[in-house]
């Protein structure tokens, strides 16, 4: 396990930084949100299509990732506040020709549709994906990725102040930290150019 997410995270690594940083220096500012078509070439159709067939895939198993703490959270603080309620808590068994038996809760049948049906509006009244998943990216990134992990390692380590790790580590982090403080301001101002031509429900250009 420990080196299969070595070899993701590293691979992740190369393919970011590749697209970010060569992609900077070739076009500066100008470089597109998406590097598949932001260009205006939509040749070989196979490949583009190919290319947005795996972002599809890979946005969907993110997208099931961190909305199942949010799901979990809600429906288990619903049951405990609604324990009575069949509506809540009640399973009813759907059959399915040729699957089975389907053990469904209209709460969460309910819920879960109602979440998907508000985020997908909302990203769409906002339609300036890349500087708002930039925001959000450089808010989430050192405090989750970077922060607590080094503190919860030093913490179980009981590793001592100012030795040599314990130095690189801090000096990790708060390196990290810069950037997504760089990161901040630049998707705040991408937003605050983007919101000058803004039309809700419509993809910019």
């Amino acid at each position: 396990m420990k080196r299969a997410s070595l070899i993701g995270i590293l691979t992740t690594t190369m393919f970011y930084m590749l697209c970010g940083c060569l992609g900077y220096a070739a076009f500066g500012n100008d470089a597109p949100g998406n590097f598949l078509t932001g260009f205006g070439f939509y040749e070989p159709f196979w490949l583009i299509d190919l290319a947005n067939v795996c972002i599809a895939v890979h946005l969907i198993g993110a997208y099931q990732v961190f909305c199942q703490p949010i799901f979990g959270f809600v429906e288990s603080q619903s049951k405990e506040k609604w324990s009575n309620s069949q509506f809540v808590n009640g399973e009813h068994a759907i059959n399915i020709p040729l699957c089975g038996t389907l053990h469904v809760n209209f709460f969460r049948v309910v819920w879960r549709t109602a979440y998907v049906v508000v985020t997908a509006l909302i990203a769409m009244i906002f339609p300036f994906f890349n500087d708002f998943l930039g925001l959000i990216g450089s808010l989430s990134f050192w405090p989750l990725t970077v922060y607590f992990p080094i503190e919860m390692y030093i913490k179980q380590s009981k590793m001592q102040r100012f030795s040599f790790t314990w130095t690189w580590m801090k000096i990790l982090s708060w390196a990290c930290l810069i950037v997504s403080i760089i990161s901040a301001a630049g998707s705040i101002q991408g937003l605050a150019h983007d919101l000058k031509k803004y039309q809700p429900f419509k993809a910019q250009q």
